[in-house]
């Protein structure tokens, strides 16, 4: 890529003078046609010693300003506009159009075949004032607070002076095909949005600092195939109050069961036989075939009584007549309760939980 060489009026904060304007051997008829279009009186152009004389005269003239391209901005900052219902009216005073005018410092038809521009003081003291007062109140007001905020913003401003004054738009040398009388023009063929782009590119948003990142303290795994974060200490086990046995109800809907909770605790113990005496014999009923007797079971004695009323139904012929667990047995639990020769009405019925 050839070197760019630019003259040292195109320097920054560099006075204005006489562009460099370099042809080459064979003039281009465009450009013939454009300085015979723009001069009044009519020079010979025979040569390219006398084209490059006649383009250097021309640009070089006070009023040759070139308008790159036109912009708008806002008058203040963004808090501080004025709002309507009108947006015609809105627009037209809350904004301003700012037209970037540029000179002529340098014209390279041999190497690069440009036109170089840079912007006049004024449009750059436009810029700069536009910079400071609305463009960085604006960025400051987006942004949030830091210790160093104030500082950033004042050398963005420093450094937006400096890319200001340097600034220098690169077009190709058909554009000065825009050229008009006195050496003024304005770039054509779509060149202005370039310009446009370029100059946007001057602005450069205000950046804060990423926010510190806390580091979260993790404890070391203590197996290494561990990679979660674990807990070094385990939570301590609640322990539960002792419940008394006659309140667990048991989940399970099967009814409860006495069985041992050990049943092999009794078969590991070993017995012996051993001589018992004979009992007594109990007082048994005789057999007898006559209808059935009854007992008047009294505290102390019971005595069997003979109900000649009431006659047993037949039985047949392959049953004796009465089995032995037919008989009631004298103080039983049948005879207590009532159903020896006493009627269940004679008695009342107990509290449950009655010791008989």
């Amino acid at each position: 890529m050839p070197t760019v060489l630019l003259p040292s009026s195109a320097a920054a904060f560099a006075p204005r003078s006489s562009p460099n304007v370099v042809l080459n051997t064979k003039v281009e008829p465009w450009l013939t046609a454009t300085l015979k279009r723009v001069n009044r009186v009519k020079r010979p152009l025979n040569n390219v010693t006398q084209h490059t004389r006649c383009l250097t005269e021309t640009l070089s003239s006070k009023n040759a300003i070139w308008t790159l391209c036109s912009m708008m901005f806002t008058k203040v900052p963004q808090a501080e506009l004025e709002k309507n219902e009108n947006q015609l009216w809105e627009a037209l005073h809350n904004h301003q159009m700012i037209h970037m005018e540029a000179y002529v410092v340098h014209v390279d038809m041999v190497s690069r075949n440009e036109v170089a521009f840079k912007l006049t003081p004024e449009t750059i003291e436009s810029l700069v004032d536009f910079h400071k007062e609305v463009y960085s109140v604006d960025a400051a007001a987006n942004t949030y607070n830091w210790s160093g905020k104030h500082g950033e913003l004042k050398r963005l401003q420093e450094e937006f002076v400096q890319a200001a004054n340097k600034f220098v738009y690169r077009a190709n040398a058909q554009a000065l095909e825009g050229l008009e009388e006195d050496g003024a023009g304005e770039l054509l063929s779509g060149r202005s949005e370039e310009a446009k782009a370029a100059i946007g590119k001057l602005f450069v948003p205000l950046v804060a600092p990423s926010p510190p990142v806390m580091d979260v303290m993790r404890p070391m795994p203590i197996l290494p195939s561990s990679t979660g974060p674990e807990n070094w200490w385990q939570n301590p086990v609640p322990q539960q109050a002792p419940l008394e046995s006659w309140k667990v109800l048991s989940p399970s809907p099967n009814p409860a069961t006495t069985g041992d909770s050990n049943p092999n605790l009794w078969a590991s113990l070993s017995f012996s036989d051993a001589q018992l005496a004979s009992p007594t014999p109990s007082y048994s009923q005789p057999f007898t075939p006559s209808p059935f007797q009854t007992y008047d079971c009294l505290p102390t004695t019971c005595m069997p009584t003979t109900s000649a009323t009431i006659s047993p139904p037949p039985l047949p012929s392959t049953f004796p007549s009465v089995f032995p667990s037919m008989l009631v047995q004298p103080c039983s639990t049948a005879v207590n309760m009532g159903m020896g020769g006493f009627s269940w009405g004679e008695f009342a019925p107990l509290p449950y939980g009655t010791i008989a």
